[in-house]
């Protein structure tokens, strides 16, 4: 099978639609799927305003013609942004069915940046996803929100992660006074660090991560612990040797970060809000409170064995069912109906 995926999110960005594209192109590719990925670096391309680590797709007329010579069974868009808009006018042009996802809480984001309302970046969102014959999001309590918002056609695709390369048995290695509380992630306004680096908690405070915020956090919490971004080794070095894990966002739609964690052993502290609360066991694999202190105390009473039991359930290939199952198929291209330029 032939599957056009476009994205704006792409390497060498680091986030969780990268992470799970990469883990699901893989997954696809072993299956002996042919993918192609149309991403920003396909392109010339500006960083985006206020978060220059991502970079907008420019002169994306292109894309019409990447479809056309890919001749795809089936296309999905990822993201909303330049490139997902021209492949989304190309499919809607062409009646050729494509499904999308909805994976990050842009009008939130948006508004914290910006002078724009939430609901006024969701009448767009909205209207982006009203063409697909399925939005894909990865949470039930994703599913019941956008489906209040007026979103339709949702369909589940759950995430993955890698336990072989995420387990409690790693070396021991000292990264803080213990207890150690450990964010792994982006580091933006929008990921609410200040609300986990402001807490007065035992033991050592410990940032993985880079982005726009890196440098203020740095100058206002000199006593936390700032490692940069790592991966692969590096990283699972840092979840298998801390405490406990702090997802402090409110605006994520799952946080892959918290399967690692939990893969690791390391029970999750974050708040009662959509992503967290359908990824984590409250009680059982972290805690789950209005108050990100009492999650923190709460999970380190937890036992890393049973989270590390309910992160083995969740795999890249499950997830990549899923995908595939939700993906819509065309004759397009044997047919011989020629597409109209775009």
């Amino acid at each position: 099978m032939r599957i056009l995926i476009a994205t704006d999110a792409w390497e060498p960005q680091v986030n969780g639609v990268v992470r799970t594209l990469q883990n699901t192109t893989s997954c696809l590719d072993s299956l002996g799927h042919k993918v192609r990925v149309i991403s920003p670096d396909n392109f010339w391309s500006i960083p985006c305003p206020t978060y220059p680590e991502i970079q907008l797709a420019w002169g994306i007329a292109p894309v019409g013609k990447m479809i056309r010579d890919f001749e795809p069974d089936a296309i999905h868009i990822t993201t909303e942004g330049p490139v997902g808009l021209a492949a989304r006018t190309w499919c809607v042009l062409n009646d050729f069915p494509f499904t999308t996802c909805f994976t990050t809480k842009f009008p939130e984001y948006i508004s914290v940046r910006l002078p724009i309302s939430s609901e006024l970046s969701y009448s767009y969102f909205k209207w982006f996803h009203s063409g697909a014959a399925s939005t894909m999001v990865a949470t039930p309590s994703m599913e019941r929100e956008l489906a209040h918002q007026g979103f339709q056609n949702l369909k589940r695709w759950s995430r993955g992660v890698d336990v072989d390369l995420f387990n409690p048995w790693k070396p021991f290695m000292e990264i803080g006074e213990s207890p150690v509380s450990l964010y792994v992630g982006r580091v933006a306004v929008e990921k609410n660090l200040r609300a986990f680096l402001d807490l007065d908690i035992p033991g050592s405070k410990v940032v993985v991560g880079d982005g726009p915020d890196l440098k203020h956090l740095k100058g206002d919490y000199p006593e936390a612990l700032f490692a940069g971004p790592l991966f692969g080794d590096d990283l699972s070095l840092f979840y298998a040797n801390a405490d406990v894990f702090v997802f402090p966002s409110k605006t994520d739609t799952f946080g892959i970060v918290m399967l690692e964690a939990m893969s690791s052993g390391l029970p999750v502290a974050a708040y009662n809000v959509t992503g967290p609360k359908d990824v984590v066991k409250d009680g059982v694999t972290g805690c789950l409170n209005d108050d990100l202190g009492e999650a923190i105390r709460g999970a380190l009473r937890l036992d890393g064995r049973v989270c590390r039991d309910h992160a083995v359930m969740n795999s890249w290939q499950a997830a990549t069912g899923q995908f595939l199952s939700n993906l819509s198929f065309s004759d397009f291209f044997s047919s011989r109906i020629q597409p109209r330029a775009v």
